[in-house]
């Protein structure tokens, strides 16, 4: 049978991933599809220095993209350049040119997947985004096709390995988040700017595209309440470890009559909870659904070899497709449309919470932010403070009966007025309900 020909652009870390699993685990692919899955071209800005697998002299070496996406050989592009400009680029010319796409692009797939699956629908060819959450967590699959035919109500995961390795860190060697931070860099965790990571964005566009395939609802990721990890401090791990909770940054979808209430924050986790066992660069994903009920999803988020594995698997799909004539057997977002959407604020959302302060040690403090709450009908349960020498900069905790975000967002304000304040507290939810 004739072969399936691919294309792929960008040689980082996960292209070269990508392209050694292709290429030397081509025998037991074919044996799987029943015909060959080739590697027709490969395109990089650079390709001088690439550890490039051996034997693969006739395959296309170019520095131009508008090479792959127009040859007329090549079935499938694969784009794993990233960010939303010129992969858009790629991407819309691919489709325009016949070709089918496999892409690992989280942020665009968020922000204009859904326009560009119809521009792959209108033009008879695939789309397939695998890897863009979770990177070796195949829960596109699992959402897509697995569980489709439950009902979905909720989903929390962990779903950014850079956060969550500095956050155990953090916990296990009571390091700054400064410190953890620059080792997670040395060691390839966090980029160089780490910002997507650590304040929660890349998190953010994950979760929007979760939505999409559970609730089949377009959601801009702007629209979605995120909060980062970078005011998380071993006083934190201190006072949670106390309360029999860890903290992770935590990726929630809850389905109301209502509507979605969406957020991306770290949160206290009971020590009991599955979630609260990840650990590492390791991403979860727990889903809830009216008639399954509870599935658990676990592996590494991210990597060359794990998100390869998963661009792979999305490129011998695409090949069978195109085999069996079929552009879209099934949606990339699980739906036939997606309806676009509008997360529900969080104001109203009631949980507990934990409360961490800094202040400047004097009589009266208790008495003081006692008031505060109680004007805004929030009842406490307990306060917590570990022994400190400084007490110029007195760590300290109040955790606080189920409250609607609303008040507590108020109090918070209310308190980071009071004259004795070091900095504004921090606020964060206490998830006792997984």
């Amino acid at each position: 049978m004739e072969p399936v020909n691919v294309g792929i652009i960008g040689l980082g870390n996960v292209g070269l991933g990508t392209l050694e699993i292709l290429w030397e685990n081509w025998e037991q692919n074919t044996q799987k599809l029943g015909f060959p899955l080739w590697l027709r071209a490969i395109c990089s800005r650079t390709l001088e220095g690439k550890a490039l697998p051996a034997g693969m002299e006739r395959v296309i070496r170019t520095t131009d993209w508008r090479e792959v996406v127009t040859n007329p050989e090549i079935d499938i592009v694969c784009e794993l350049v990233g960010g939303t400009g010129v992969a858009r680029e790629i991407i819309e010319a691919a489709i325009a040119n016949g070709k089918s796409v496999v892409t690992a692009n989280k942020e665009l797939m968020a922000l204009h997947g859904p326009e560009i699956w119809r521009k792959a629908a209108q033009a008879n060819v695939n789309l397939a985004m695998e890897a863009s959450v979770a990177g070796g967590i195949p829960i596109h699959t699992v959402l897509r096709e697995g569980i489709s035919g439950d009902r979905l109500s909720a989903l929390f995961g962990i779903l950014n390995g850079t956060s969550n390795f500095i956050l155990t860190e953090i916990e296990k060697r009571g390091a700054d988040f400064g410190e953890v931070l620059a080792e997670a860099q040395r060691l390839g965790y966090a980029e160089a700017d780490p910002t997507a990571d650590i304040d929660g964005f890349d998190a953010r566009s994950k979760l929007a595209i979760l939505v999409a395939l559970m609730f089949g609802k377009s959601v801009a990721p702007s629209e979605i309440y995120t909060e980062g990890i970078r005011r998380i401090t071993p006083f934190d791990f201190e006072y949670a470890r106390q309360l029999g909770y860890t903290i992770r940054l935590l990726c929630g979808a809850r389905r109301t009559p209502e509507g979605l209430l969406l957020s991306v924050r770290p949160a206290l986790l009971p020590r009991s909870t599955i979630l609260a066992g990840v650990s590492g660069a390791y991403n979860a994903i727990w889903v809830l659904g009216d008639y399954g009920q509870d599935t658990f999803y676990y592996g590494r988020g991210a990597g060359p070899k794990p998100t390869g594995v998963a661009v792979v698997s999305d490129l011998m799909r695409v090949a069978r497709e195109i085999r069996a004539g079929s552009h879209e057997r099934v949606s990339p977002f699980a739906h036939a449309a997606l309806e676009p959407t509008h997360p529900l604020p969080l104001d109203s959302m009631k949980t507990a919470y934990y409360l961490r302060f800094r202040v400047k040690d004097r009589p009266g403090i208790i008495a003081s932010l006692s008031r505060v709450l109680a004007d805004k009908g929030i009842s406490l349960d307990a306060v917590l403070q570990v022994p400190c020498d400084t007490k110029d900069n007195l760590p300290f905790v109040i955790t606080v009966e189920p409250s609607e975000e609303s008040a507590i967002r108020e109090a918070m304000a209310a308190m980071a007025t009071l004259e004795f304040m070091v900095e504004p507290p921090l606020a964060l939810p206490m998830e006792k309900g997984l």
